[in-house]
């Protein structure tokens, strides 16, 4: 598929670096000239992946992040956050709203608000290979 611009982001998963993602989305995300509530839900979605990834993927030790951002045709903003963590074993179970692994501290609504903010929402991932979540939102066109 083609697109009109691209950027590519890699860091460890340090919390510090949550806000640094969402702020990089962001900032990427406004040559598309979203609204801004388009942009606040970017910015939460981005998020919400970004700390899973910190919180799930590598619960005792530090890894790799990376998030890739892309423009698409007909104003479409294509979002990849992915690691190299534990993986996740049962997919469908981790996408049920309230379910957890990362104690009592956190909520399990993560998925379910990456899905609902973005137009499109996917997830990938297998035990011991890590997890990408592959997501889109359509930017609407202002008159």
């Amino acid at each position: 598929m083609k697109f009109n611009n691209f950027m590519i982001l890699e860091f460890p998963s340090k919390s510090c670096n949550e806000a640094f993602a969402r702020s990089a989305v962001a900032c990427f995300a406004a040559q598309m000239d979203p609204t801004l509530e388009e942009l606040g839900d970017i910015r939460t979605a981005v998020s919400e992946a970004v700390t899973n990834c910190i919180v799930h993927a590598y619960p005792n030790e530090l890894g790799l992040i990376t998030v890739r951002c892309r423009i698409l045709k007909d104003n479409v903003l294509d979002v990849v956050v992915k690691d190299k963590g534990i993986g996740i074993a049962d997919i469908e179970q981790a996408k049920r709203p309230m379910f957890t692994t990362g104690g009592t501290d956190r909520s399990g609504m993560g998925f379910t608000i990456m899905e609902s903010f973005m137009t499109s929402f996917e997830l990938t991932s297998a035990p011991g290979k890590g997890t990408t979540v592959h997501m889109r939102r359509k930017i609407q066109r202002r008159k």
